[in-house]
């Protein structure tokens, strides 16, 4: 057994059953001072996880318990090639092509969770994880929530801010029509993307510090972030659709799975991640 990584409120593992010799990843839920509010959001996601079954979304095996009732544990699809930010780490950037295929993964699988009035509400790099074939698949239901009603607003949020909408951070922009929040999810794939093609966080410059005040004023006041010169038109226009300040404008994940960026390269183009 062995750290791979670290999710809301928890540790987790690489594990082995030894007598089928397969390969899981157990989330085990830490608890500390903040005990009460990690243990709802565990149970949460919990709940959110026993609904989901999609080839795109990393799949949850089961729910059980440690010493304790007070601390589950999520035994979950092992994904051999990490998260996509690890990837970043190892290689800085990814072409075009490749970004393309990750588009789709996530896409197909947003649609799905849109589809069960499921908002993710994390998405960001960490949370992308990849397989050997190179597949793409969403993990972590930590900040994850589910849509009651068509009025049903978000009003808090759990999720990372840096990766965080201009109608996350400024609650008063639905204060007339309240957004259900999958907005929020196509906005954080989008930066995701970008943050993808160039090798950093891209609302900001690498060597600035990164706070709540700088990221609030980057999103909801200053100009459309500037893509380089050198991307293609389709990715412009890709990027420019999930990057909608206004989220009532912005593509949906069903909408932008017929973009032109995403299926000009065909359904295997995330295959170069398993290199």
């Amino acid at each position: 057994m062995s750290v791979i990584g670290h999710g809301n409120g928890g540790t987790v593992y690489k594990v082995r059953h030894r007598l089928i010799s397969s390969d899981y990843a157990v989330k085990v839920i830490q608890l500390d001072k903040n005990a009460v509010e990690i243990r709802e959001q565990a149970i949460r996601e919990a709940e959110i996880l026993k609904r989901i079954d999609s080839q795109f979304v990393v799949k949850c095996h089961g729910v059980f318990y440690g010493r304790t009732i007070s601390n589950p544990c999520f035994l979950m699809e092992y994904m051999e090639m990490g998260s996509l930010q690890d990837w970043l780490r190892a290689h800085r950037r990814i072409p075009e092509k490749i970004i393309s295929g990750v588009a789709r993964w996530v896409l197909e699988g947003l649609k799905y969770l849109h589809g069960m009035s499921i908002v993710h509400g994390d998405i960001k790099p960490s949370n992308l994880l990849i397989n050997s074939k190179g597949e793409v698949k969403i993990a972590d239901f930590g900040a994850s929530r589910m849509v009651v009603g068509t009025r049903d607003s978000c009003v808090s949020y759990t999720g990372t801010y840096t990766y965080m909408s201009p109608e996350m951070l400024e609650p008063n922009r639905l204060s007339e029509d309240h957004s259900d929040g999958y907005a929020g999810d196509v906005w954080a794939l989008g930066l995701t993307l970008l943050e993808c093609y160039v090798g950093h966080f891209p609302l900001i410059d690498p060597r600035q510090k990164v706070d709540w005040a700088t990221i609030f004023c980057t999103i909801c006041l200053d100009e459309d972030p500037e893509m380089p010169e050198i991307t293609s038109p389709e990715f412009r226009s890709f990027i420019r659709h999930c990057l909608e300040k206004d989220w009532r404008k912005r593509g949906t994940a069903s909408e932008l799975l017929s973009h032109s960026f995403v299926s000009q390269f065909g359904s295997n183009s995330s295959e170069g991640l398993a290199s």
